[in-house]
């Protein structure tokens, strides 16, 4: 039921705690893992960038890496997918144009102001994807 799992991953700590929840059920079900990064290019995206003073094309890479490495360790599948633009965009697309049966995806765990502000992309991700969305908190 579940061959091709989609992961969206940021580096953030609620992607990595993703990316094991992700890892460890594509390896019990013998599924392809399919890691994805997007470069952002957002309404947020140069506010982020000041704040954290990293290019946003280098860090989605790394995040895409480290996931990538960890599959690997594991004995998983996977493939590696970076794209550019508006991330729960980009998550939404790749899921409707790719063969997937799931997305995976953590959660930052905001509340109050700042999730009306800027909303969640999780959420946006979970409202909008053809497929099942597992959302993983960035707490236990």
């Amino acid at each position: 039921m579940y061959q091709d799992l989609l992961l969206a991953t940021d580096g953030s700590d609620g992607a990595h705690r993703a990316t094991d929840h992700a890892v460890e059920l594509a390896r019990e079900l013998d599924a392809t893992l399919h890691v994805l990064s997007v470069s952002e290019d957002g309404p947020h995206a140069a506010e982020k960038q000041d704040r954290l003073r990293s290019d946003p094309e280098d860090e989605a890479a790394s995040a895409a890496e480290r996931a990538t490495e960890t599959a690997e360790r594991e004995g998983v599948d996977v493939t590696t997918d970076i794209r550019h633009g508006v991330p729960q965009e980009q998550v939404v697309d790749f899921a409707e144009t790719n063969p997937v049966d799931m997305v995976i995806v953590g959660t930052a765990g905001r509340s109050g102001l700042d999730h009306l502000i800027s909303g969640s992309v999780a959420e946006e991700i979970v409202r909008n994807a053809p497929v099942p969305v597992l959302t993983v908190r960035d707490t236990p």
